[in-house]
């Protein structure tokens, strides 16, 4: 994981992600890079747009829910609300486990 958090730090700081800036980091850091992980990492985000990922990423923001909104409703409507809920957010944890492959 420190070497993602290297690398986005060096996105950060408008740094090229090069093997040399990426080994610089992790060193400052107190890690011993592993040359294999750096070059492993650099070949993934070759030609990837690391602000678009980053935003296709970023967790919604949760609505707030309506405590009293409809004492009324009836359990079948309520259920189905909570499988549509539980649909969305399969849908977004198979989008976070994509983009989790690209950082290795």
């Amino acid at each position: 994981m420190e070497y993602v958090y290297a690398a986005l730090l060096l996105h950060a700081a408008g740094k090229e992600i090069n093997e040399e800036n990426l080994k610089a980091v992790l060193e400052a850091a107190g890690i011993t890079p592993d040359e294999a992980r750096i070059k492993a990492l650099v070949a993934a985000l070759e030609g990837v747009n690391i602000d678009e990922v980053i935003e296709k990423a970023a967790m919604p923001v949760a609505a707030p829910v309506a405590v009293a909104a409809a004492p009324a409703e009836a359990p079948a409507e309520a259920a189905q609300e909570e499988e549509e809920e539980e649909e969305e957010e399969e849908k977004e944890e198979e989008a976070l486990a994509g983009l989790g492959a690209l950082f290795g």
